[in-house]
């Protein structure tokens, strides 16, 4: 019997329409959200006209409202839009594409004013916009609209990006446009005042597949700047134009020296590889371990060593991570790779000197060691827990808690405390120094 009453669609099928409607009935009593869902969706059921119709009229209001829409009325929100959304892409787009577009073209105009009062800490709004966008390629082509109109149209969107809603719109659009439609889309950029560089003449450039006017718009001020020199050059590589590549990187290879430069670094490792200078590429991914501890780079690099060269070349990675001279980066490192035993050694080294604040690092760091390395998991949790006692961070406190009883679980496996202090002098210590705080001892006492 339980299995009847279950709710799902089957199940509530059973009930018949009649009940069902009386049910639906109740339930929007009170509800605009959901009486709108209704509407729409009796409107749909008479043809994509009547669908069309309702999705129009709330757009208008939409576009019309000017009150705040905070956290607590932000599902009710979503909802409504959603709402619309699925009515121009489902019931109106199979009947009618050309309305479709244009009411969706509505939709997406709506998203600057909605985003603009609109509390959206979670991106969910933005979300909803940014997943319309992605219909519009598709709808566009359906609709068979001349690419100069079509361009005419989005023109507005990328101008009207307030918030990166449509930051993949080009791209989204840039089959059905074709490239007369990209030039001409291009042109009217230009003509609202986009300058070289910017985000829609760029990606106009990349989906014309026109490299020469994608690096035309950086000038050589720009590409002395790592992130942008890696950015043309991956263009260039990806062109077949490795020796330009490489050209363009080395033009920022003063800078590169001096600013952490990931991108710079990874795309000189591929024209290196794409110009068979593998030699040089290695050379490269060793230097960029060394500096970073990039797990990714030792791995690369040690994949292109001899047979049984690895084993050493390991060793020495591991031996270059525990002179580092951020100890966090070589902790981190040692436990990803992982390298318990050397993990546990550098925790062990450096005693009491490890900064509780980076728990990010040190949980789960003192979670991996725990199982082989009790007494190194000991020292990381002590630190977090000192921290939190010290500073009196009062929202780490249930953290502390934990730690601390994990502390004393640890304890009964450890023979050897070395240099360490024993578990039932570190409690009594710490009850001494920080006994007035109340709410840590009351969640250790639970």
């Amino acid at each position: 019997m339980a299995a009847k009453r279950t709710l799902n669609a089957k199940n509530l099928e059973g009930l018949g329409a009649a009940v069902l409607a009386e049910l639906l009935i109740e339930v929007s009593a009170g509800s605009a959200v959901m009486q709108r869902r209704l509407r729409l969706a009796l409107a749909a059921a008479e043809g994509a006209g009547g669908a069309a119709q309702e999705v129009r009229k709330r757009l208008a209001a939409l576009a019309r409202a000017t009150t705040y829409v905070d956290s607590r009325k932000r599902k009710a929100l979503v909802v409504d839009l959603e709402a619309q959304h699925q009515a121009i892409a489902g019931p109106v787009a199979a009947v009618d594409p050309p309305l479709a577009l244009e009411l969706l073209l509505r939709f997406l105009e709506l998203a600057d004013g909605v985003l603009d009062r609109c509390s959206d800490s979670t991106g969910i709004v933005i979300g909803l916009f940014q997943r319309a966008v992605l219909d519009l390629g598709p709808l566009a082509s359906a609709a068979a609209m001349p690419a100069e109109a079509l361009a005419e149209q989005l023109l507005e969107l990328v101008f009207e990006n307030g918030y990166g809603q449509f930051d993949d719109l080009i791209p989204a659009v840039a089959d059905a446009l074709g490239d007369p439609g990209l030039r001409l889309l291009e042109q009217g950029c230009r003509d609202r005042g986009a300058c070289a560089g910017h985000p829609a003449l760029l990606q106009i450039a990349e989906c014309l597949g026109d490299v020469d006017g994608y690096v035309a718009q950086f000038d050589a001020k720009q590409l002395a700047w790592p992130p942008t020199a890696a950015d043309v050059a991956g263009h260039l590589l990806q062109a077949g134009r490795s020796h330009q590549a490489l050209a363009v990187l080395d033009g920022a290879a003063s800078a590169a020296a001096t600013w952490h430069s990931p991108e710079w670094h990874d795309t000189r490792i591929a024209v290196f590889e794409a110009l068979g200078r593998n030699d040089e590429a290695q050379q490269l991914r060793w230097a960029c371990f060394a500096k970073t501890l990039s797990a990714c780079h030792l791995r690369d690099h040690l994949k292109r060593l001899a047979a049984f060269e690895d084993v050493e070349v390991e060793e020495r990675a591991f031996a270059v991570a525990e002179d580092h001279p951020m100890r966090l980066l070589a902790l981190d490192f040692l436990v990803r790779w992982p390298a318990v035993a050397r993990a546990g050694r550098l925790v062990l080294a450096h005693g009491t000197d490890w900064d509780g604040e980076s728990f990010e690092i040190l949980a789960p760091a003192a979670e991996r060691l725990s199982a082989e390395q009790p007494l190194a998991a000991t020292v990381l949790l002590r630190a977090m827990l000192l921290f939190a006692l010290s500073t009196g961070r009062t929202k780490r406190y249930r953290h502390a808690a934990e730690h601390l009883g994990s502390c004393e679980l640890l304890a009964a496996r450890i023979d050897d405390w070395q240099a360490v202090e024993r578990h039932e002098s570190f409690v009594g210590r710490i009850r001494e120094t920080f006994g007035g705080r109340w709410s840590f001892w009351s969640l250790v006492e639970r």
